[in-house]
């Protein structure tokens, strides 16, 4: 009878112990990997454990922002987020001895089967830098749309377009603003390994808060005089319902001829304003008229991810602190939403619509911001930011693959 090796013999853990005493080179045995096991997850009951997981992916990684955990409840429960009653939902979660070590999900939008009937969305595609545990998962995922008669994945969405989106392959040096994602730079290599090719990039642009050149005051005072039907005021804070009102109807028609865009319905918007609201500064908030016809509006908040960081996914027992001591503090911003309705879109209303909000940045004291995302095919929305002087210092990309 042959010796076999360490590993394949039959030994009991005394026997084991001794054959490595006994060993000149002392190798002692790996223990087998838990078995990797996909299964689908349960919404409310089981969110938390998509949830928590990133805390597990970013414990080390200084630029995470990590997010509010009552938010996310919220977000991931069909009686208090719109959206999952308008498109069908699957989380999936991949265990190793019962230990969660990746997620993503898998959503059929009805609004966008408007659109491009067959197109299937992934996102939450959350994992451990292993190989194994992203191909699970994203079978999982295709065969789920596959079964719906999905031809063609693409995301990350987290849900659609109107919500956080895109994979960050570009820009890895900072926190995240307000509402846009982060991930880790192992990311882009696993997405291309599983078959994943581009679809769209989203750019952010950054502009420092400096004085306004001469230049641009120019063409500022000469659009004034060229077109003195424009008129550009303050968020009226005291109406802020109809304002809202006014920000979707906007909204839902500058976006429309957009690649990826689904408009928002009533409820969809309602739930997206109750989270914006605590952080609308009317000082940074405006609407262009066009004799007295609301024509476009931009949306600037400040970057309370700068807030959110430190409470760490928890109001309680800092978090309130944090939020009412630091929310003042905030010095840079993101200009979150610029839209002009599209039988406005030949005026160039985006530069004093910039503008204003450049000169209430001066005013307050920021020191920043980022705009964006800005498709990279949007040459109009581009090049005025260009001109203003902003820069591409982020690209996240959208990614696609057949099923």
């Amino acid at each position: 009878m042959t010796d076999a090796p360490l590993e394949d013999a039959p030994h009991s853990g005394l026997q084991a112990a001794a054959a490595v005493a006994m060993s000149p080179e002392r190798t002692v045995a790996k223990p087998l990997a838990a078995p990797l096991v996909v299964r689908p997850v349960r919404l409310p009951d089981e969110a938390m454990k998509v949830i928590r997981f990133p805390w597990r992916v970013y414990r080390d990684d200084r630029h995470w922002v990590p997010p509010l955990i009552f938010e996310r409840k919220a977000f991931l429960h069909p009686a208090k987020n719109p959206y999952l009653q308008l498109a069908d939902v699957q989380f999936f979660v991949a265990e190793r001895g019962g230990e969660v070590v990746g997620t993503i999900s898998a959503h059929v939008d009805h609004g966008y089967q408007q659109i491009e009937p067959g197109v299937g969305f992934f996102g939450f595609f959350e994992f451990l830098e292993d190989s194994e545990v992203a191909a699970s998962l994203f079978q999982a995922a295709t065969g789920w749309l596959r079964s719906r008669g999905m031809t063609v994945l693409r995301g990350p969405f987290n849900f659609n377009a109107n919500h956080e989106c895109g994979l960050l392959v570009d820009g890895f040096d900072g926190d995240p603003v307000v509402y846009m994602t982060y991930n880790p730079q192992y990311y882009p290599a696993a997405y291309e390994q599983l078959g994943l090719v581009k679809a769209r990039d989203l750019l952010a642009y950054w502009k420092d808060v400096e004085p306004i050149s001469p230049r641009l005051l120019a063409a500022a005072d000469w659009f004034a005089r060229r077109h003195p039907e424009v008129r550009i005021r303050p968020v009226d804070s005291a109406n802020f319902r109809a304002e809202l009102d006014l920000f979707k109807s906007i909204y839902n028609d500058a976006w429309e001829d957009n690649w990826g865009f689904v408009k928002f319905t009533d409820a969809e918007f309602e739930k997206v304003a109750e989270g914006l609201r605590p952080m609308v500064d009317p000082r940074l908030c405006y609407v262009a008229e066009v004799n007295g016809d609301a024509a476009a509006f931009s949306l600037t908040l400040r970057d309370f991810n700068q807030v959110v960081k430190p409470m760490n996914g928890r109001r309680f027992p800092l978090g309130w602190w944090y939020w009412l001591t630091l929310r003042g503090r905030v010095r840079t911003a993101r200009i979150f939403a610029l839209g002009v309705r599209r039988q406005y879109q030949h005026l160039p209303i985006g530069l004093p619509l910039y503008l204003r909000t450049w000169e209430a940045g001066l005013a307050l004291g920021l020191t920043g911001a980022e705009a964006g995302w800005v498709l990279e095919d949007n040459h109009r929305m581009r090049g005025l930011l260009e001109k203003v002087g902003a820069r591409v210092y982020r690209t996240y990309r959208i990614y696609e693959a057949p099923i």
